[in-house]
This record gives structure tokens, sequence and C-alpha cells, in this order.
């Protein structure tokens, strides 16, 4: 219910103030004349009838204010997101970037096992923001430069490889490759095929064969990447029919880059990695324009019961019914008024999708009780006083 805004003006002005007090007592007095001047200019600026300020307050390029309703969301997201991470054994990092949140396996490991394993943490986050049913195509990065120049092929069987490029698949397509003579005769080509074998043998294990597609024609833009690369696209972004769908493209990548820390290294020791990167602010857009159109509301608090009173002079017994909620763990609104009106309060209960009330009045104390009442369907029991945050407890547990 507190929501945070603009000070007042002399609020300003003498938090100005306590900001220009000199940090010496030697430069009292002319600092103190600073704040004055200050004072009074700031507050001459602020001035209700000024019709045109001096400054103009906007957020920071490159960034935008969210709502409640949409922080909601987003931290929802994020909630999933990180849970999925630790779920799989993340330790906690903080960096500087703001539209992506990252998983990477650092270290020397037997083949795939760490990469099927960043399919798997994919698939999990997808499938749990249900943004609709997705694919994750997974390629070699560069293929001929990758098969020629670094892995040693001949042209000709990398050429080979390329008439595969606008083949997709899964295992079978990789079953495919290994019965063509001119790839089965050379080693490297064979052993990058045993690896994508391999992996789909773990991606089977996983459960999640049906969700990856090998299509050799994905081609992810960073030099980094040195072997398996992937991203997740959605079929289909849902939407109100007759609506065009939303083309935001990619909304979660990776691969392995097993060159990338040695170049940090003064040593230059490889450290062999793969990970990948859920794009956080695409999939809120997804989100975000899929409450416009369906008109859904988001509560933007997580309180589970509103503290009223039918009557006039009950603000003690109030606070002292919401401190037992506070201390028992359960998260409680009343409004900041001596002598609130019941039906304001019920309103408000409704409005913001707070679930119980307990009512306090003047036959609810001489009786010992405490009226709980639901808000869905406005129905109301009576407790015993010192019973009812047990109840609201079991009330809670059960919905």
């Amino acid at each position: 219910m507190p929501l945070l805004g603009l000070l007042p003006r002399r609020a300003w002005a003498s938090l100005l103030s306590q900001l220009l007090r000199p940090p010496c007592a030697s430069c009292t007095g002319a600092v103190r004349c600073q704040s004055q001047v200050a004072e009074a200019v700031l507050t001459s600026q602020l001035k209700a009838h000024q019709e045109k300020p001096n400054f103009i307050i906007k957020t920071p390029k490159g960034t935008r204010d969210l709502s409640p309703q949409h922080m909601v969301v987003r931290e929802k997201i994020l909630d999933l997101v990180i849970s999925c991470f630790k779920r799989h054994g993340a330790k906690g990092m903080d960096t500087p970037a703001f539209e992506l949140k990252d998983f990477d396996i650092a270290g020397q490991f037997d083949p795939m096992i760490p990469d099927a394993e960043c399919l798997k943490i994919m698939c999990e986050i997808l499938s749990g923001l249900q943004l609709g049913d997705f694919l994750i195509k997974m390629a070699w990065k560069d293929v001929r430069h990758e098969m020629v120049v670094k892995k040693g092929l001949a042209p000709e069987v990398a050429d080979r490889i390329g008439d595969y490029v606008q083949c997709h698949g899964g295992v079978s397509l990789v079953e495919q490759m290994f019965q063509d003579p001119r790839l089965s005769q050379n080693k490297q080509a064979l052993e990058g095929l045993g690896d994508l074998k391999l992996l789909f043998e773990y991606l089977t294990l996983f459960g999640i064969a049906d969700k990856i597609s090998f299509d050799l024609s994905l081609a992810r833009g960073l030099d980094y990447y040195t072997g398996v690369i992937y991203e997740a696209v959605l079929l289909q972004t849902p939407t109100q029919a007759g609506e065009e769908p939303l083309n935001v493209g990619s909304v979660a990548a990776g691969g392995r880059y097993d060159g990338l820390v040695g170049m940090f290294d003064p040593k230059g020791h490889k450290v062999p990695c793969v990970g990948l990167s859920i794009g956080v602010e695409r999939i809120f857009y997804i989100v975000e324009q899929r409450m416009k159109t369906k008109g859904e509301k988001v509560r933007t608090t997580e309180t589970q019961v509103f503290v009223a009173t039918p009557q006039k002079n009950f603000l003690q017994e109030r606070l002292k019914l919401i401190a037992e909620l506070w201390d028992s763990g359960i998260k409680a609104e009343m409004l900041y008024k001596n002598n609130p009106k019941l039906l304001t309060q019920l309103h408000y209960c409704e409005s913001t999708g707070i679930p119980l009330v307990v009512i306090i009045g003047e036959q609810e104390l001489k009786e010992g009780v405490i009226k709980i009442r639901s808000v869905a369907s406005r129905e109301e029991v009576a407790i015993k006083r010192e019973n009812f945050v047990a109840e609201i407890q079991k009330r809670l547990s059960e919905s």
C-alpha cells in the first residue's frame, strides 16, 4: 500500500542543506551561508505557480521505468531462471550485463556432458515460463571454416558437409551423415559426428531430444564460439486471434567457447567452457504484450491478510492484531487512518486481491473473538481471539 514519491520542496531544501554541511568546523559559517542560499534558490525554483521548471527529470538513456505490475512479472521471470540455475548447482556472481542471465560450466570434463546439461537447463526454463512451443537449434560454429582451417579437413569433405546445411533434424540426421562414405572415411569428421551422436544420447536420457534440432545453417555471430552452438526460438508467440505474432528473434542462446578464458589469462592457460544466456528482456517483452492483449491483471503485493474494523477508535486493537500477524510471518496490511470506513477497507481488499480480512469491533472485542472474512466468497466466521493466527495459517496453507 505505501508508495514512494517525490519529496515536498521543503524536504528537498532541507536535504540539500544537510548535504552541503561541511566536514569540518572551520568552514561552518561559509557553508551555512551557502546552504541558506541553496535552500532559497531551490525553494523558489520549486514554487507551485512556476510555469516552466529549470530542470527536467528523465530516465537514463537505454533504460525505462517499470510499473509495480511490470516489476511483479519481471521478478517472477528472474526468480524462475535463478531457481533453475541453482537447481543445477550454480554459484552466483554479478556483472554489468543487464539484459541476460548466464549459466556457464568451466573446466576439463568428459565430452558432451556439460553441453547436454546446458541444453537441459534451457528447456527447463522455457517450459517453466510457458511462452508456448519452442525449438532449440543446434549447429557447429562456422562449419566450413572450422572443418577446413581448424580441423584440417580436405575442402571436398567440408563441401560434402555443406550439402547438409539445408537439412535439419535429430539423431537420425547425424546417423545419415555417419553413413556418408565421404565423411565416414575422415577421422576428424568421424570424431565430430561421434560427439554429436553422444550428445543426442544424453539429450534422450534427459527427455529433451524432441526439442533439439540439428541445423547446420545456424550461425551465431560471436567469434569466440569453438564448437557446438545453439539458440532457442519460439515456434508461435501466444497472441489473440487476428493479431500478428511477435518477432523477437531468439529468446536464449549459447555454446562452447574453449578459447575465450585463455585470452585473458596472462599465462595463456586454456579453460574449456560451455554456457547459455537467457534473453530476459525479450521474454519480458513477450509476456508484457500478452498481458496487454488479454487484459490480465497482476497483483502488485503479496499481502495475505488485511486488518479491518467497522467502528471508530479501534486503531490500537488493529495495531495489536497486525503485529501478531507480522510476528508470525504472515504478510498483512491495514489502512493508515484512525477511523477508516469499513466499505473503503473491503473495497481495497477486492481491488488489490487480498484474500483474507480479519475484523475487530465492539462486538468481537466483547465476545473475545475475531471475525475472519473470505474476500472472494464474502463468508465470515468468528474465531477465538487466541486462535485466530493459527486459523489464518491453516487457511493460507490450504489455498
